[in-house]
């Protein structure tokens, strides 16, 4: 029997508090629906059977790039950070899959599995890390991992990423995702064309080892740690990577891996037509690569990204990108905080299903700017949170994730059994 960490008895107390208004909501929201030609329980349907992965560092409080301020209960190990997971997959019933990283969350492959089995996990991607030393290896990768100069610092972040591939093959995830910190700081440095070389043939090998069924996602990233130049530093180079490699291979997009004026929605589309698109990483961002909460800076921006997907949906039924949180900083319960980003990826979800597609079609055939764009807008302006804390009722999460959540005191409960954290100097985890 599936194990939960919340009382379920919790969970109705405050849902009863909720559901009178929360189905008055529905049902007024549902008529507005009709009138525009959209079956409300059909909308529903499909945002229930979404599902964003949370990655298992995300439960573990961040920092900033100078210091790291724990908070009180946090995850002694990637065992802690699995009941962590399960409390957002319970409330939220929006994320199923965990996402673990090596070797940050190494630990036997069974006992991994039998943990998230009692919750009803599943893992997704696998995620490298040639981006820091680990204790104990050999080479060190301050200059550089898959691409660096040195042979022997190659072929062991490719015997790291055939390690993760073994582990993933044992807990049952489909999937590789590999981004490395690898570039230089100053002119001259390295040899573009040359360190380019390297990485291919790096990935080439780990491509080799792919089982069938398998996919390996590489994503860039503009710039950090190295801010002269980056091996994977935009899409234009990922899709050539993924190109090169072969048809299991395809682009991860990560929202904050982009300048302030990227056009990311353009991005996505681009590579959805051309058959690259793997999946994301959702956060947001100010200025660079924050790790902000999903949809906290530009919903918007979260919101068209999600409308290229639907639209790609259309087009194609097997388009089945993968979706998972990418987020972590320090003024937050990390849990309450990727409780509602799962939520406000859903929500721009749910309002990219609202877009009357013949109408945009039909102004933008037309010419009609304000006509596309109101198409658009109408959607996204549309408050669909009842349809959203339905579909989690309905499963048996809660109307209110973060009020639930709070009420448990789960937080409180754990800290009382996992020791206090020493804050210390490193702000990367």
């Amino acid at each position: 029997m599936t194990e939960t960490i919340i009382d379920k008895s919790t969970i109705e107390a405050e849902n009863a508090k909720r559901v009178a208004d929360l189905n008055v909501d529905y049902d007024t929201l549902g008529e507005r629906l009709d009138r525009r030609g959209v079956d409300i329980d059909a909308i529903k349907a499909r945002v229930a059977a979404f599902s964003v992965a949370v990655p298992s560092w995300g439960v573990g409080t961040g920092g900033t790039r100078f210091a790291r301020f724990p908070g009180k209960g946090e995850p002694r190990d990637i065992f802690d950070k699995i009941e962590d997971c399960a409390v957002i997959a319970q409330l939220t019933q929006a994320t199923r899959t965990v996402s673990l990283h090596i070797p940050w969350d190494k630990a036997d492959p069974n006992r991994l599995k039998q943990a998230a089995s009692r919750f009803n996990l599943g893992f997704d991607a696998m995620n490298s890390n040639t981006f820091a030393d680990a204790a104990g290896q050999l080479q060190s990768y301050k200059f550089g991992s898959l691409s660096a100069a040195d042979a022997a610092t190659r072929n062991q972040a490719i015997e790291h990423n055939l390690e993760c591939i073994e582990i993933g093959q044992t807990i049952g995830s489909k999937a590789l995702t590999v981004w490395i910190g690898d570039g230089s700081n100053f002119p001259g440095q390295v040899n573009f064309t040359r360190q380019f070389e390297h990485y291919l043939d790096s990935m080439k090998s780990i491509y080799a080892a792919l089982p069938d069924d398998w996919r390996i996602y590489t994503e860039h990233k503009m710039y950090e740690p190295a801010f002269y130049s980056t091996v994977v530093q935009d899409w234009g180079t990922n899709y050539l990577i993924a190109k090169e490699l072969g048809d299991k291979a395809y682009c991860l997009v990560d929202l904050g891996h982009h300048a302030p004026n990227v056009n990311i929605e353009m991005i996505v589309a681009r590579l959805a037509q051309f058959g690259k698109l793997g999946g994301f990483h959702f956060n947001d961002s100010k200025y660079g690569d924050d790790d902000l909460d999903a949809g906290s800076i530009d919903p918007f921006r979260l919101f068209l990204v999600f409308n290229e997907l639907v639209d790609a949906e259309s087009r194609d039924k097997d388009f089945h990108p993968a979706h998972m949180l990418d987020q972590s900083h320090n003024v937050t319960d990390p849990i309450e905080s990727l409780m509602l980003s799962a939520a406000d990826v859903q929500r721009a979800y749910a309002q990219a299903l609202l877009v009357d597609r013949t109408e945009l079609k039909a102004a933008q055939q037309d010419n009609d700017a304000l006509a596309a764009t109101q198409a658009l807008r109408l959607a996204y302006r549309t408050d669909v949170e009842p349809i959203l804390a339905t579909a989690r009722m309905e499963q048996g999460g809660a109307i209110d994730p973060l009020a639930t959540y709070r009420a448990s005191g789960y937080r409180a409960k754990v800290a009382e059994v996992r020791p206090e954290v020493a804050a210390g100097s490193s702000g990367i985890v």
